[in-house]
């Protein structure tokens, strides 16, 4: 059996290998990578899951991605170096668990998807003698996570762009504190302004020179080490033969992605539920069939979900037999009756985020972010259509509540206790750049700014 490939949803790209899909981000068409086919695993070999460590799963769930680019001691280290923190299950009330992935060194379930990336990019790199700029937007956890785990890995430099007005002050302070071989730039606009900005320079002819790649979900990287952790929670929770819902917070929809991914391989998924904030592109798509971005995109408590046109849609799209192209516009229908029976989404006003806060602590004594909050809600939304019938559910937060304490104290009259990593950065001097929402300033900035490697 032969490397398994990637094809571009845009379909207008040569298939290539996780090694090029991986250092390229997005394909050469503006289109995102997706295996042509997707490895299979048995339900005997997901529920030998319950009794492994999550760095030994992930380990098993990604072998197949990079059977023929690394060799299997490689990536076992990789995964036991990346993934040495807690995946806490925390149940709530029956069957209903919380699953915590702000465990990381920057408090975020981005972490999963960075360290790894980090590990697997810096081992194509070493072996090539080859050298990369990571050019990335965030919208708030991303870049932290980002910065952190690239930083001082040799060969890789990392350029984020981050709304200014947009990140809390933990969010910024954990990647504007760094310094070496990363740069941040705060930009005058929208998530979706810094997004774009991206998105041309990748497609810029002026600029190949500086090989330049992504590590937002834009890459194929950051999902693939995302389906690990549905995989851990359903093998741990679910009964033999049982499905799981799932509660997935969605901005990028990088992280529901994940969960796709996952039952693509395999894992029984009984509902996936993917609640948004005010940027309710996708529950109306749902509902209507007509695809409409948010412009701008609103700005919303869970500002990492500040997305008025998820880049992860096309991926979606394509897997229910659409294609949509980078614009968001619609080329090939997918299959809507397909979406709808298996996808829930519902938007979460930040009236409604704050309620919910305020009400899961009141009855659970849990403590939950204004993105957990939203992915609870969603959860909520969805049980006024269908019954769980006794089945497994998992909520995500995915992130430290910590990062937002203007909020809880608002909310709640105190503030949550703060991680020592952020604790430690939050004293840290800042250094960061500013720039307009102007893709000529940024073209003339990768041209003339010179990073160490």
């Amino acid at each position: 059996m032969g490397a398994l490939l990637f094809h571009s949803t845009n379909d207008q790209s040569p298939a290539v290998n996780l090694r090029e899909a991986l250092l390229t981000g997005q394909a050469p068409d503006r289109g995102l990578y997706l295996p042509k086919g997707f490895p299979r695993l048995t339900d005997e070999e997901i529920a030998a899951f319950a009794d492994l460590p999550y760095r030994e799963i992930a380990f098993r769930v990604l072998s197949p991605y990079t059977q023929d680019v690394i060799e299997p001691h490689v990536l076992s280290a990789m995964c036991a170096d990346a993934y040495n923190f807690e995946v806490p299950l925390e149940k709530v009330y029956d069957r209903v668990h919380v699953m915590r992935l702000d465990r990381g060194p920057t408090a975020s379930f981005k972490d999963f998807a960075a360290r790894m990336m980090a590990r697997l990019m810096g081992h194509f790199l070493r072996a090539d003698g080859r050298q990369l700029t990571i050019l990335t937007a965030t919208s708030g956890d991303t870049g932290s996570a980002v910065a952190h785990a690239f930083h001082k890995v040799p060969g890789i430099r990392v350029i984020v762009l981050f709304p200014f007005a947009e990140v809390s002050t933990s969010q910024r302070k954990l990647m504007t504190t760094l310094r070496d071989n990363v740069r941040t730039i705060a930009v005058d606009g929208k998530f979706d302004d810094c997004q774009a900005m991206v998105k041309r320079a990748f497609a810029d002819p002026d600029l190949k020179h500086h090989s330049l790649s992504s590590a937002n979900s834009i890459n194929i990287g950051r999902l693939l080490p995302q389906s690990v952790y549905y995989f851990y929670a359903a093998a741990r929770l679910a009964k033999p033969g049982e499905s799981v819902v799932f509660a997935v917070p969605s901005g990028n929809f990088g992280d529901m992605m994940g969960a796709v991914v996952a039952e693509q391989m395999g894992l029984a998924v009984r509902k996936l539920i993917a609640p948004v904030n005010d940027n309710d592109a996708f529950p109306r798509f749902l509902a209507s069939g007509r695809y409409e971005k948010v412009v701008p995109s609103r700005n919303s408590l869970s500002n990492a979900m500040n997305v008025g046109h998820p880049s992860n849609l096309a991926r979606l799209v394509a897997l229910y037999g659409g294609q949509m192209d980078e614009t968001g516009k619609i080329h090939r229908m997918p299959d809507l009756a397909a979406m709808r029976q298996e996808l829930f989404s519902s938007a979460v006003s930040d009236e409604r985020t704050r309620q919910t806060i305020k009400a899961v602590w009141d009855k659970y004594q849990l403590l939950l972010e204004p993105h957990g909050a939203v992915a609870w809600r969603g959860f909520e939304d969805w049980q006024e259509c269908e019954s769980l019938n006794g089945l497994p559910a998992v909520v995500l937060e995915t992130a430290d509540p910590a990062k937002f304490p203007e909020e809880i104290e608002k909310n709640m009259g105190w503030s949550p206790d703060v991680p020592p990593a952020m604790a430690a950065a939050i004293q840290l001097p800042e250094d960061y750049d500013t720039m307009k929402a102007d893709y000529e300033e940024l073209r003339a900035y990768l041209l003339t700014t010179s990073l160490r490697f």
